[in-house]
């Protein structure tokens, strides 16, 4: 049977467009706020969400991400509740996927095992971990694997033609690739090298390559979908919220209007580009 994942993949191809995939922090700038914006997501343009764990020490997060974990820890958020989060949302949602990315930490507090069946049991359909190099498959990705969760790995320009299939080996649901050497948020990528990389990723994998980092506007969606199957901002999505919080940090009735706004744009954008539609 198809995951969640791979349908959407699929109609999009259909469509013949990239796929627009947003990242938000759990639990920020609060818990309410965040379910709201998270509903919000697929009615702006949305095609998959990626939803941040928050964690203390985000190593590859630029500031915006960062202080939006902060935000949410401040704010009593836990892994639990992510989880809870994702609950809720399905309730209203049983078709976008939702992708949990973050750090290893929090989950192995947690329980690999309990954490793989509660996330499941939730509706979660892939995971991102970006500090489990593939020589540590056996901590999570073969278990997540196993327990019908898709493993997401990171590919960068650092990424070698002798790396790559150790990559790509335990890969489901789409390759990621990160677009700058550097943190989320921190420079804007050079297209025409980031369609080079993809191309090249493309011709080792089946799998959809998705592209993210330093992407802010729908008219950069729009020169990264040319080449790719899909498009991530994060950092923008993220700075919208922050940007719409009154001098306590605290959520206005913009907030939420502020990333409808922004998604919207960015999937004008990835919309703009016509991709060849899949046979």
């Amino acid at each position: 049977m198809m995951s969640r994942i791979d349908r959407r993949f699929a109609v999009c191809r259909a469509e013949g467009r990239a796929a627009l995939v947003t990242f938000v922090t759990a639990g920020d700038p609060d818990a309410d706020t965040s379910l709201a914006i998270l509903k919000a997501l697929p009615g702006a343009g949305a095609d998959l969400i990626e939803i941040g764990m928050p964690f203390t020490d985000p190593m590859a997060d630029g500031p915006a991400i960062q202080l939006s974990s902060q935000r949410a820890l401040k704010g009593g958020q836990t892994l639990r509740k992510t989880l809870d989060m994702v609950r809720a949302f399905r309730a209203g949602d049983a078709d976008t996927p939702v992708i949990l990315m973050g750090y290893y930490n929090p989950i192995y507090v947690y329980g690999v095992e309990r954490f793989l069946s509660d996330a499941r049991e939730a509706g979660v359909d892939g995971l991102i971990v970006v500090d489990l190099p593939p020589e540590e498959d056996d901590e999570l990705c073969v278990p997540a694997l196993k327990a019908g969760l898709s493993f997401i790995r990171l590919a960068t320009p650092t990424t070698d033609d002798a790396r790559l299939p150790a990559v790509l080996a335990n890969t489901s649901g789409f390759v990621y690739y990160v677009s700058i050497t550097g943190i989320t948020g921190s420079a804007t990528p050079d297209f025409d090298a980031v369609a080079r990389s993809v191309a090249r990723i493309k011709a080792h994998t089946d799998l959809p390559v998705v592209v993210g980092f330093g992407v802010k506007t729908g008219e950069h969606a729009a020169a990264i979908a040319r080449g790719a199957d899909g498009v991530v901002v994060g950092s923008a999505v993220v700075e919208a919220v922050r940007a719409s919080l009154d001098g306590e940090g605290r959520a206005t009735a913009a907030t939420v209007p502020a990333v409808e706004k922004l998604v919207g744009e960015l999937a004008a954008g990835v919309r703009s580009v016509a991709k060849a539609p899949a046979a």
